[in-house]
């Protein structure tokens, strides 16, 4: 924070001066962490993203976890984030749980990767809710099996498979695309996507 205030200012702050600007800043991000959610949310993203944390000279890595909701007016806003919580079921749980006491309601289809514990916590909070796994984690999961200079032709048939008009042929696109890539010698990514496609 010193650092800041050098670069902006020409000068160092005191710490005082600089533990109260913290306390202020604390304050606001607790009343926005617990303000009310109004109006419905038809469309919520789940993700959880690790960040960079220094800490007492020491870098480490923190879980946040993200609520991204459209509302009827069709604009995105963050319902809620929450630091330190792992992404397994007790954490969804929890944030989900903060999120409908907060008064989160409305919601037709929850987007997400295909997490195990966040699709049960899903259900358990929003058991009216559709769920639609994430096209980019998706996509990111076929890729980690490709090499990468082959990253872009596979793409390219992946988004044949989403641009099919119906479910049926787009299950019909995915398996030529499966047999594509078997023949293309990424029988990885081919057994990923086959079993992919293949869940509900």
């Amino acid at each position: 924070m010193e650092d800041v205030t050098v670069a902006l200012w020409g000068s160092r702050v005191s710490s005082g001066t600089i533990s109260k600007l913290n306390q202020r800043i604390y304050r606001q991000i607790e009343e926005w962490h617990n303000r009310p959610i109004e109006g419905d949310f038809p469309y919520v993203y789940l993700d959880g993203v690790v960040l960079k944390r220094s800490w007492g000279g020491a870098v480490k890595n923190v879980s946040v976890l993200v609520a991204i909701g459209v509302g009827d007016d069709g604009y995105r806003r963050i319902p809620g984030i929450v630091e330190g919580t792992k992404e397994d079921k007790v954490g969804w749980s929890g944030f989900l749980r903060h999120l409908k006491a907060r008064g989160l309601k409305g919601i037709r289809l929850v987007l997400s990767d295909a997490c195990l514990g966040r699709k049960e916590s899903i259900g358990d909070f929003y058991p009216d809710a559709g769920w639609q796994r994430c096209i980019v984690h998706f996509y990111r999961n076929v890729f980690s099996h490709v090499p990468r200079g082959r990253v872009k032709e596979v793409s390219r048939m992946l988004r044949a498979v989403h641009a099919s008009e119906y479910l049926e042929s787009a299950r019909h696109k995915a398996t030529e695309v499966e047999k594509k890539l078997r023949d293309m010698k990424l029988s990885s990514a081919a057994d990923w996507l086959g079993s992919a496609w293949k869940r509900p």
